[in-house]
């Protein structure tokens, strides 16, 4: 069932220990379930409590005062689920919290199902669903980045991009209704061709559109793989980036074993660095399975920083990993440019056409900045006029609701009559309207908010 009216309670401040815990209750009868464990010191029961405004008073189990705190009464629609939401400040210890929730139920409540807050906000028409979802998007986010990605969502980035391509498809649908009702006064093939090249316009818009790998990015960081042979300064880059001595480093090849992933924060974005074991053919068991690890994270990667000894001519190890195929785009850095350098730069760039190469010292920390600057620009691009979908489900409709609009032309250029378009086109709008949850199933609702926490 998608709408539940009975009035919910869960905590909504993380669990543990703390200053403050702030326990949510929503239903038509939250504020009779409050009159019953909170007492305002003015004396005014919930019931009479003027809305949005703070209530002094103490948490109450019969005559027992359980907890002193503040409590607050949002009357619908004026609140996030625009049901009547109150909610009590307390301290927030573990058995306190217990305490006060065991309260809330024996007073009437139930206690909320993961996400139930935000999905009667969504069913009540406050939010739509990619805007619901930008919820615990902006929850979990891990940097700058990508809480600005979620609040772009939030404040209707997708609703309105999803807004703008159905409107367009109704445009069509129209377009096929006058050439099928009025066939005297519209040419049937002049309305054809404008179907087409419209549809395929939109199916364009919709591919723009799609970028699954800059909201991946966004929320959890541009994956970046530090690879190269032994001994060539991958720990000691890994350690200058950080600012913090993390990895070991000694003159012993071979000391890193295992695949080491640290975070950084460039100008709000997340950057996960990832120093591996170098890569060589060996009979030492660890090692082969360090290096093996190694070679899988490189396929995960989004860059792969390829390290080079700069003070030695270029090896069999090092000409195999750049002359190597890659999903993840490469940036060469030249290291222990302190050294005399022994590295030639056009044999570098001729055998990995298209990467950027870079020259510094990792040890003395020299051209690490202009390093951080190159890895800032394989980010995609942050702002207003980034991609519209990148969030993996609003993605996949799009690409559906491409592959419908294809029908649809497929059946113009077929020599269909019109009306058999408006079939693949009613169905592009419907899939369309999934993203903002104007069309849907109760499965894809349950899928959407089961992500959710209890408290949200």
């Amino acid at each position: 069932m998608l709408i539940k009216t009975d009035t919910i309670a869960a905590l909504a401040t993380p669990e543990g220990e703390g200053g403050i815990a702030i326990v949510r209750v929503s239903g038509a009868q939250a504020a009779d379930v409050v009159a019953r464990v909170f007492r305002a010191a003015c004396g005014k029961p919930p019931q009479a409590w003027s809305h949005a405004r703070m209530y002094y008073g103490h948490v109450v189990d019969g005559d027992e005062r359980v907890d002193e705190g503040m409590a607050v009464l949002m009357r619908a629609p004026h609140s996030y689920t625009r049901e009547d939401v109150c909610e009590i400040q307390f301290h927030g210890g573990r058995m306190q919290v217990r305490r006060v929730l065991s309260l809330l139920l024996r007073a009437g409540a139930r206690a909320a199902e993961p996400g139930e807050f935000t999905r009667r906000a969504f069913l009540n028409g406050r939010l739509d669903l990619s805007q619901a979802e930008a919820v615990m998007r902006l929850i979990a986010s891990s940097s700058e980045r990508g809480s600005r990605e979620a609040m772009r969502q939030l404040e209707g980035g997708v609703s309105h991009f999803v807004a703008r391509a159905r409107a367009e498809i109704v445009s069509l649908l129209a377009g096929v209704s006058a050439a099928v009702d009025f066939p005297d006064e519209v040419d049937e093939d002049e309305a054809a061709g404008d179907l087409r090249e419209r549809a395929l316009s939109l199916c364009e818009l919709l591919r723009r559109a799609c970028d699954e790998r800059s909201g991946r990015i966004a929320q959890e960081g541009l994956n970046v793989v530090i690879a190269g042979r032994p001994n060539v300064g991958k720990s000691s880059l890994l350690n200058a980036l950080l600012r913090e001595e993390r990895a070991i480093v000694t003159d012993l090849p071979g000391t890193t074993r295992d695949v080491l992933t640290e975070s950084i924060l460039l100008r709000g974005l997340r950057v996960n660095l990832s120093d591996t074991a170098g890569l060589r053919e060996t009979q030492d068991v660890v090692e082969a399975i360090g290096v093996s690890r190694a070679r899988t994270a490189m396929e995960r990667a989004d860059v792969l920083l390829v390290v080079l000894d700069g003070s030695q001519p270029l090896s069999g190890e090092d000409e195999a990993l750049l002359r190597a195929p890659s999903a993840a785009r490469k940036l060469v850095v030249l290291n222990k440019s302190d050294l005399k350098q022994a590295v030639d730069e056009a044999r570098v760039r001729a055998l990995c056409p298209g990467a950027q190469v870079l020259t510094l010292c990792a040890q003395r920390g020299e051209g690490v900045d202009a390093l951080c600057e190159r890895l800032l620009s394989f980010a995609p691009e942050d702002g207003a006029q980034s991609a519209a979908l990148t969030q993996a489900r609003h993605v996949q409709a799009a690409r559906e609701a491409c592959r419908a609009l294809e029908d649809a032309v497929a059946a113009i250029d077929a020599g269909l009559p019109l009306d058999v378009t408006a079939v693949d086109l009613t169905r592009a709008m419907h899939i369309l309207g999934e993203i903002t949850g104007e069309t849907f199933d109760e499965d894809v609702i349950d899928r959407v908010f089961a992500t959710f926490c209890v408290g949200k």
